[in-house]
């Protein structure tokens, strides 16, 4: 009989399966009709996903991912994922069994699980790859993984990587790829992260509604904001600034991908676009912190939707910096967080 393996499971938001229609249609529908991502009442979400976002939104996202999907890889975000969990099942050996899945589509975490369950494993350990935590993601993952492991008859000792957000290899990573760019060469550092509707937030302290702004989450994190997504945000922003070396005035934290018309975390990244460009800034660098992989919310929704927004406002210039992807020091960063350093 075989000796028990450690298992670690990897999951990432997800990707549609191809960028047609039908599959986009697919991934928004699961995507969207998550009660963590939408968090209105079931039937309300059901009206408005299935009977308004979606089908206006399928048509025009698959135009988006076609535009990024790749004729040999595929989806760029599927293709890093696969390389860190080759890599690290490289990196980790015979020990350890690395599965991949996503939170949506395919690989998914039911065929992930039902893998690992024949395995009589001696420990599984679960890191969702978002290095900021928040309900509508890492929450999300959580919340599914223990729905679909509450029939298992017996469990192995489980563990769960909540965030990362300060990991130093992390940081290190999008230092690095940053400076490829020669920053100073820029006329403003813009480190967008994805959005979050406001209401998200205010549950995360069980003292009692959260408030960013009274709770100072954008100056410092303690554990009074410990799981304030916000608070995370800039925390992994002063870390990324300082060791980029550049002062809080060369630099602007801000929010990405809105959707709807309730109130998201500020300020969004297509204002700052208007004040910084308003300001004479024509070269802007722009790192995506919560991405760990690119995919289309950094090369499309940067890298050209942005890009051609900020010339039309009379910029030159928007560089992306190179997401996290199958760096080596991530993949360091990954086997610490897969054996607990």
């Amino acid at each position: 009989m075989s000796t028990p393996k450690k298992g670690i499971l990897l999951i990432n938001l997800g990707t549609p399966d191809s960028p047609s229609v039908p599959d986009v249609r697919r991934y928004l529908n699961e995507f969207l009709m998550d009660g963590r991502v939408i968090d209105i009442p079931a039937w309300r979400r059901f009206f408005v996903v299935r009977g308004f976002i979606v089908p206006f939104r399928a048509p025009n996202s698959a135009k988006l991912y076609q535009e990024i999907w790749d004729e040999d890889t595929g989806s760029p975000l599927l293709h890093y994922s696969v390389l860190q969990q080759q890599l690290l099942q490289e990196r980790l050996g015979e020990e350890y069994h690395v599965e991949l899945a996503m939170r949506y589509q395919n690989p998914s975490i039911a065929s992930a699980l039902a893998k690992l369950k024949q395995m009589n494993l001696e420990s599984l350990r679960i890191i969702p790859l978002f290095p900021q935590y928040a309900s509508a993601s890492t929450g999300s993952v959580i919340d599914k993984v223990m729905e679909l492991m509450r029939s298992w008859p017996t469990f192995p000792e489980m563990s769960i990587v909540n965030d990362f957000y300060s990991n130093e290899l992390m940081v290190d990573v999008f230092v690095e790829n940053a400076r490829k760019h020669r920053p100073e060469t820029y006329d403003h550092l813009l480190f967008s992260y994805h959005g979050l509707p406001v209401r998200q937030l205010t549950d995360i302290d069980p003292s009692g509604p959260h408030h960013c702004e009274t709770a100072g989450c954008r100056e410092r994190i303690d554990g009074h904001n410990r799981y304030c997504y916000v608070a995370q945000c800039y925390a992994t922003t002063r870390l990324l600034a300082e060791k980029i070396g550049i002062r809080a005035d060369q630099y602007t934290v801000c929010f990405q991908s809105r959707l709807g018309k309730t109130p998201w975390v500020q300020p969004y990244t297509t204002d700052v676009l208007k004040t910084v460009a308003a300001k004479g800034a024509k070269r802007l660098l722009v790192l995506c912190p919560a991405f760990v992989a690119d995919c289309l919310e950094t090369i499309y929704e940067i890298g050209t939707e942005y890009a051609t927004e900020f010339k039309a406002l009379g910029g030159e210039h928007v560089q992306l910096v190179e997401s996290l992807n199958d760096h080596p020091l991530w993949i360091s960063a990954l086997e610490n967080l897969a054996i607990g350093k």
